[in-house]
């Protein structure tokens, strides 16, 4: 799973058809403490996820068995919106 921040959304008017109607989101991953981290990924939402919210994003063939992302071109899809991160640090 990847723990990230919505940080903006793709508008694609042309696409596979398996792919109408689903929303695009921009995802930059973050760690535990909520500090971005390198890099981006675009996933499908499947929970209706917001902009800066934090999200767990799965991916390959485990972003397939999502809602609504069965037999579809996807490779990430967001599968919750997180309420809350506990650490156990020294």
């Amino acid at each position: 799973m990847i723990l990230a921040r919505v940080v903006g959304s793709v508008v694609a008017t042309r696409k596979d058809p398996r792919l109408e109607g689903k929303k695009l989101l921009i995802l930059r991953p973050v760690d535990p403490k909520g500090q971005e981290q390198p890099g981006y990924v675009v996933a499908v939402d499947t929970v209706g996820a917001g902009y800066r919210e934090i999200v767990l994003a799965v991916s390959g063939s485990s972003a397939r068995m999502a809602e609504g992302c069965q037999d579809r071109p996807v490779d990430t899809s967001i599968v919750a919106i997180v309420d809350r991160i506990s650490l156990d640090e020294p």
